[in-house]
C-alpha cells in the first residue's frame, strides 16, 4: 500500500514553510531553527504543533550604501547584493558583481571581477577578500590553499579598513591558517558567527555565516541542528532582501533532503529568476524540484542550466570542461524519471567523447539501470577499459576557476554495474565481480564511503540469489542493505548508490511473491526518493498482486501522468494502460 498520509504530511509542511517565508514579522533565526529542527518529529508524530512567531524589534539605521547605477546594472542579473567598501568607485564596481557571482558558486566570474577590482585600485583589500574567498568551495569540502594564500599576502596596508572589513579578513584567513580543512572551516564558522552577531544589519555577514555552517557538515554526521540554523538565517536574509542571491541559494542548500525539502520550494521557484546569468542559479532549484518528484520543472531547470552554461562557455572562449556538466548529469536522470529513455541515451555521447565529462560513469551506469538495458553494459562498460576518476556531489562543474583534486568516491562502479548485469542475466562471473566489490570495499580509506561499497556489493550478491531463487538469502542480504541505506546521509539528487536498496528489495520480494512486504518497501523507497519512476512502478504492480487495486489504479495513474512525454513503446508505459483500461479508468 502506498504512504497515503505522504500528501498530507507535505501539505501541513507546506503551509508551515508559508507562514515562515511571507510572515511580516520574521521571527529570530535560531527561534526559528528550533522550530525546523522539530519538524521531523511533528512529521513522525503526524502533528503540526501551533506556530506562534515572535515579533523582532526593527533595527533601523542608517547604512554607507554605494549606489552608483552603473554597479546596479552590473549585478541586475545575478541579484542584489549590497556590501559597503572602503574602495574607490571602480574597485566596488567589480567587487559587488563579484560577490554577487560567489553567491552563486560562478567561481570563475567571481575570480575575474575580483582581480578586475585590485587591477584598478592595488591597494583594495576587500578585492584580494573576495579572490580568496572564489578559491575556497565549501559544500564540496574543496579548497585551493595555495592560490588563496598568495593572494592574502598581496594584503600589505589595512590601516584604511573599517572594523567591519577587518573582521571579514580575519575570518577568511582563519579559513587558510594552518592545519587540516575541517578545523579551519569551524574556526572560519566562529569567526563568521562574530561577524554576524556584531553586524546584525549586515545581510552579506549573515549569509556567509549561513554558509559557513553548511561548510562544516560532512557526509555521514548526524544532527540537523546547523543546516536549519542557517536555513533559518537565510530565510530571515531572505525576507528582507528577495533578490539576495545567497539567500535563496543557501536557503535551497539547507534544506535539501526529503524531511524538509518543502521549506525550500519558494526560494527554489525564485533562484533562476534571482540570478539568471548564472548557470548554477538555474541548476540549484532542481535540488528542490527533484527531492519532491517535480520531474517537468527539474526538466526545465537543467535544461536552462547546461544551456546557459554552454553559450557562457563558447561567448568566453572556454574549454567544453567549462560547461556545467552536474546539470546534464542530474537532467539525463531526470529524463529517465519521465520515461524519455531515447532522450537520455541521446546525452551520453557528449558525455563520452568529451574527457572532462567527469560524471561519464554516472550517468551511464543509470541509463543502465533505469531502462533495465542489461545488454548496454558491455559497451559502455567494457573489461580492460581504463576507469575513469568519479566525482561525488558537483565540484567538477568548477574546475576552471581552481583545479582542485578529485573527489574520493569509491572506484567500484563500473564493476557493480558488471555484476548487477551478470547477476541479472544468472551468469556465473558474477562472483568474480561481487570479489571484486569486496577487495574495493576493504581499500576504501574512509569509513563513509565503504558504506556504499557495501551495500553495492549486497546488492549484487542478493540479486543473483535472487536468480538463482534463493529468495531467503537474498532478503537476508538486502535487510542488510537497507539497514547501512538508512545509517548514511539522507538521499540529495540523483541517488549515488545507482540503485536504492528500498527499491531494489521491493522487487526482489516481488520476485519471491510476497507482494504485500514488498509494498511497504517501495512505499520507503517513494519517501526517500518521491515518484521515482522504478519505485512507483513497483508499487503499483505490489499494490495490484495484493488485490489493492484503488491503490495500484493510484499508482499507475501517476506513473502515466508522469511519463505523458514517455517513449511510447516502453513496455512499463503499456503495461500501466493496460491495468488503468482493465480498472475502468482513463
Amino acid at each position: 500500500m502506498l504512504p497515503q498520509d505522504v500528501v498530507r504530511e507535505k501539505r501541513k509542511l507546506w503551509t508551515f514553510a508559508t507562514r515562515i517565508v511571507e510572515t511580516s514579522s520574521p521571527c529570530k533565526p535560531t527561534q526559528r531553527a528550533d522550530r525546523i529542527v522539530a519538524l521531523k518529529d511533528c512529521r513522525e508524530e503526524k502533528i503540526m504543533p501551533p506556530i506562534k512567531l515572535t515579533r523582532c524589534s526593527m533595527l533601523v539605521a542608517l547604512a554607507l550604501v554605494i549606489s552608483v547605477s552603473a554597479a546596479a546594472n552590473a549585478q541586475s542579473k545575478l541579484g542584489n547584493v549590497s556590501f559597503p567598501t572602503s574602495g574607490g568607485e571602480k574597485a566596488q564596481l567589480h567587487f559587488l558583481r563579484g560577490l554577487a557571482a560567489l553567491h552563486s558558486f560562478w567561481f570563475e566570474e567571481a575570480l575575474d571581477e575580483f582581480r578586475q577590482s585590485t587591477a584598478a585600485e592595488p591597494g583594495f583589500v576587500m578585492g584580494y577578500w573576495g579572490e580568496a574567498m572564489a578559491y575556497n568551495h565549501p559544500l564540496w569540502a574543496e579548497q585551493d590553499t595555495e592560490s588563496a594564500r598568495k593572494t592574502l599576502e598581496k594584503i600589505k596596508d589595512t590601516s584604511r579598513l573599517t572594523p567591519r572589513e577587518r573582521a571579514y579578513v580575519d575570518a577568511v584567513r582563519a579559513l587558510y591558517a594552518a592545519g587540516d580543512k575541517l578545523p579551519r572551516d569551524k574556526a572560519y564558522s566562529i569567526a563568521m558567527e562574530k561577524v554576524y552577531r556584531a553586524y546584525p544589519d549586515d545581510l552579506e555577514a549573515a549569509c556567509f555565516y549561513a554558509l559557513s555552517l553548511l561548510g562544516t557538515v560532512r557526509p555521514g554526521d548526524k544532527g540537523y541542528r546547523r543546516q536549519a540554523l542557517a536555513g533559518a538565517i537565510a530565510l530571515d536574509v531572505y525576507q528582507k532582501n528577495p533578490d539576495h542571491p545567497g539567500a535563496a541559494h543557501y536557503i535551497i542548500h539547507a534544506f535539501d533532503d526529503p524531511e524538509h525539502a518543502i521549506l525550500a520550494l519558494p526560494a527554489a521557484r525564485r533562484y533562476a529568476e534571482i540570478a539568471p546569468e548564472a548557470h548554477h542559479a538555474r541548476h540549484m532549484p532542481a535540488h528542490i524540484f527533484l527531492q519532491l518528484g517535480m520531474w517537468s520543472e527539474a526538466a526545465a531547470s537543467n535544461e536552462s542550466a547546461w544551456a546557459v552554461s554552454d553559450a557562457w562557455v563558447k561567448r568566453k572562449g572556454l574549454p567544453l570542461s567549462a560547461r556545467d556538466y552536474h546539470s546534464l548529469h542530474w537532467l539525463t536522470y531526470v529524463y529517465l524519471q519521465q520515461g524519455r529513455y531515447k532522450k537520455a541515451e541521446e546525452l551520453l555521447p557528449m558525455n563520452r567523447k568529451d574527457t572532462a565529462a567527469r560524471y561519464s560513469p554516472d550517468v551511464t551506469a543509470a541509463v543502465i539501470v533505469e531502462t533495465e538495458r542489461w545488454d548496454l553494459t558491455s559497451k559502455y562498460f567494457p573489461e580492460g577499459e581504463t576507469e575513469k576518476g568519479e566525482i561525488e556531489g558537483h565540484a567538477s562543474s568548477h574546475n576552471a576557476a581552481a583545479p582542485m583534486p578529485p573527489g574520493q568516491r569509491s572506484q567500484s562502479l563500473p564493476t557493480f554495474i558488471r555484476g548487477l548485469a551478470a547477476a541479472k542475466n544468472g551468469s556465473p562471473e558474477t562472483a568474480r565481480f561481487i570479489a571484486e566489490l569486496q577487495t574495493a570495499r576493504k581499500q576504501q580509506g574512509d569509513a563513509y564511503p565503504a558504506k556504499g561499497a557495501e551495500i553495492k556489493e549486497l546488492e549484487v550478491s542478493a540479486a543473483l540469489a535472487a536468480k538463482k531463487q534463493q529468495y531467503d538469502e537474498a532478503i537476508e542480504l538486502m535487510k542488510r542493505a537497507t539497514s547501512i541505506e538508512e545509517e548514511m546521509s539522507p538521499p540529495s539528487g540523483p541517488p549515488s548508490l545507482i540503485k536504492p536498496s528500498h527499491e531494489l528489495f521491493g522487487e526482489i520480494l516481488l520476485e519471491a511473491n510476497r507482494p504485500k512486504e514488498a509494498a511497504v518497501q517501495f512505499g520507503t523507497a517513494l519517501l526517500r526518493q518521491p515518484n521515482r519512476a522504478r519505485s512507483l512502478l513497483g508499487a503499483a504492480r505490489a499494490a495490484a498482486k495484493s488485490g489493492d487495486t484503488k491503490t495500484a489504479v493510484e499508482a499507475y495513474s501517476r506513473l502515466q501522468r508522469q511519463w505523458n512525454q514517455a517513449d511510447a513503446d516502453l513496455p512499463e508505459l503499456r503495461e500501466a494502460q493496460d491495468y488503468l483500461r482493465q480498472a475502468g479508468t482513463k
